[in-house]
């Protein structure tokens, strides 16, 4: 798991924040009830060794995801599952994203991210609850217009604070991280609660979008703001 708040890297982040707000993070605190943890992509197609897309090392953050959602969960706020499809009228309209395969690999991606397929489901380690919302998704980004509902469901449950978990940190995460932001919601990127192919990557995106579009929080430091 990429400890990437430890050391010189959280003493980047702080120190950022300082120079530009004069505090040391951006979100000082969370009201539980109006505060959302999205967690994106934990399925079997980005994570579990043999899937076209599997970046094995989100395993390491399943036990960081479900301490901060039992604590979030506790006090009253929500916990939002995001699952990417590939129903047949998943990528209508998107159809540059196909150039990115082979004719043989986009077949592939298709099956096995169908919602029929063991590719689809939510990583089975993952504590998941009956009250928690279940959002399936067409693009990278969650919020981006058409998608899917996730801002209408967050609105209905009046949540102002996102939290952000899941893999790729530099992709899915990273392009929901930035629209939920531009939805005027309080965004913050859980550093250790994210997962990329490769350390630099993980590190790289979260220096990328801290303070333009994000905080970037631990897990220990977030459940310590909830109130």
């Amino acid at each position: 798991m990429p400890e990437v708040m430890d050391g010189k890297i959280g003493t980047w982040f702080r120190n950022q924040s300082r120079i530009r707000i004069g505090r040391e993070y951006i979100n000082e605190t969370f009201v539980a009830r109006k505060t959302a943890l999205v967690v994106v992509d934990m399925q079997n197609y980005f994570i579990k060794t043999g899937f076209l897309a599997a970046c094995p090392s989100a395993i390491k953050i399943v036990p960081e995801i479900n301490n901060l959602a039992n604590n979030l969960r506790a006090k009253g706020g929500k916990v939002v599952w995001i699952q990417t499809t590939a129903a047949p009228d998943a990528t209508e309209g998107w159809s540059v994203y196909k150039k990115f395969y082979s004719e043989k690999n986009w077949e592939r991606r298709n099956l096995e991210l169908s919602e029929s397929h063991e590719g689809y489901q939510i990583w089975p380690e993952l504590i998941l609850g009956k009250e928690d919302i279940y959002v399936k998704k067409t693009r990278f980004s969650a919020f981006i217009e058409g998608s899917s509902d996730i801002n209408q469901q967050l609105r209905s449950h009046e949540i102002d604070n996102v939290l952000i978990s899941g893999v790729a940190t530099n992709v899915c995460c990273e392009a929901t991280a930035r629209d939920a932001m531009m939805l005027n919601y309080n965004t913050t990127m859980i550093s250790d609660a994210l997962a990329a192919m490769t350390p630099e990557a993980h590190e790289n995106s979260l220096r990328s979008i801290y303070g333009l579009f994000t905080d970037v929080q631990t897990v220990a430091e977030v459940i310590e703001k909830l109130i």
